[in-house]
């Protein structure tokens, strides 16, 4: 019985990572693009959570639909006035900018925040629990996990049922064909980091009501993320709700056996993903 509550805690927690995970993802499988300050945009929003939660006194939920337009203008600009500039054949100009993005957003949280630990408070759902057979599970876990499924509905449906959809699939193809026919690469570009943003902003309340956080936790987060997509396949949603249940399970049967050990039993379990398939479980974007 125990084996089972912790592998269904594992996969909740997968949920979490898949949420980390699929804004990368959409922005890797449209312009090839790595964003190292993934991570700590994401805690960002988080940070913005708080504020709007603490200031204005809103329910975090409602929070987050004030916060994920602002996060998608942010999104929107950042690709468009910065980023577009560093696309190319050449990979290292974006990683080196995102690389400094980063750290200018870890300063400035810490010179707005402090470097002290902060949670947002989602009052009785912190606690509340679901008896599903033999198993208790968390309210909170459980919202983390149906969410990112619905936000992996959602990106399949965006990508493959829209005209939107079908801009971002002939931009990421051939973006010199595409803007021929009348697509504007960098538009497109910038919308897709804009709902990658919006992404980030779900993953960010969850992160902010489960567990404590700071200016300092993004790259932890971006790990997470990597992992997940490398192991699900570059350009596979579902493949990055996989790789983060992968992941959260790996954990979780980790610390049941030594809690020194968690963090670990995540990593070793991408390694052996990787050598038995180097391209993940579900490659499509790249060839």
């Amino acid at each position: 019985m125990s084996l089972i509550d912790t592998i269904v805690q594992g996969i909740l927690l997968g949920g979490l990572y898949a949420l980390f995970a699929a804004g990368l993802s959409l922005v890797f499988g449209i312009m090839r693009l790595v964003n190292l300050a993934h991570g700590d945009l994401i805690v960002l929003a988080a940070f913005l959570v708080l504020v709007l939660v603490s200031a204005l006194g809103l329910d975090p939920f409602v929070a987050v639909l004030v916060a994920a337009p602002i996060m998608f203008a942010l999104g929107w600009a950042l690709q468009y006035v910065v980023l577009n500039r560093t696309l190319g054949t050449d990979i290292l100009p974006p990683l080196l900018v995102t690389f400094g993005l980063s750290i200018v957003i870890q300063n400035a949280l810490l010179e707005t925040f402090s470097a002290d630990s902060r949670r947002i408070s989602a009052g009785a759902l912190e606690t509340a629990s679901l008896q599903l057979g033999p198993v208790a599970v968390g309210t909170m876990p459980l919202l983390t996990f149906v969410s990112a499924i619905a936000v992996i509905v959602g990106l399949n449906l965006l990508f493959y049922r829209t005209a939107l959809g079908r801009a971002f699939r002939a931009t990421s193809d051939d973006r010199v064909t595409a803007g021929l026919m009348g697509i504007r690469p960098d538009r497109i570009f910038a919308t897709a980091t804009g709902l990658a943003m919006v992404v980030v902003t779900i993953a960010a309340l969850y992160l902010g009501t489960r567990a404590n956080f700071d200016p300092t936790i993004g790259p932890a987060r971006l790990i997470y993320a990597f992992e997940a997509v490398i192991i699900g396949g570059l350009g596979s949603f579902w493949g990055t709700l996989a790789g983060g249940v992968i992941i959260g399970v790996a954990q979780t049967v980790g610390a049941s056996i030594d809690p020194e050990w968690q963090i670990l039993a995540g990593h070793v379990a991408f390694l052996l993903v990787l050598l038995v398939r180097p391209r993940g479980l579900f490659p499509r974007a790249v060839d």
